[in-house]
């Protein structure tokens, strides 16, 4: 994910946006680092994503081990 430091540049800018407006050249970072989160949570979303598996697509071995994660979780 993006560091805290971009996190808390991003929300300065927005406060200041907000209070009296941005300079051309804020305007342009906000745009950057706004490209660049989106693009990591992006990212880090399809990673999820791309982890989830349908019950109905598992093989019997796979149901099996479901089933037995399932009943041990209970």
């Amino acid at each position: 994910m993006i560091g805290k430091e971009k996190i808390d540049r991003i929300n300065q800018l927005a406060k200041k946006h907000k209070e009296e407006g941005l300079t051309e050249e804020e305007l342009k970072e906000r745009d950057m680092l706004r490209k660049e989160y989106l693009a990591k949570f992006r990212e880090n979303f399809r990673g999820h994503l791309d982890r989830i598996k349908f019950v109905e697509d598992l093989t019997e071995e796979e149901r099996k081990e479901y089933d037995k994660k399932q009943k041990k979780n209970m």
